[in-house]
């Protein structure tokens, strides 16, 4: 496999292991809570927030990034 196949599939396999991070952090930050620390599984979701304001952008990247030139 050439190396400019290697970069997308590289990022496409990233961006798949940032969301199911995130999807596990959520669920800590939702213990947390329920376990009255509500501070901190608040902090914890504005953390999150940073994931969520670029998942648009890295989709779309990604997406040209894989498309056929």
């Amino acid at each position: 496999m050439p190396n400019s196949d290697i970069l997308p599939t590289l990022l496409s396999k990233l961006y798949e292991n940032q969301l199911a991070l995130e999807a596990s952090i959520m669920e800590l930050s939702n213990w947390v809570e329920q376990r009255g620390s509500a501070e901190v599984a608040e902090n914890i979701r504005g953390a999150l927030h940073a994931i969520d304001d670029n998942e648009e952008f890295i989709k779309l990247t990604l997406a040209v990034l894989m498309s056929p030139e």
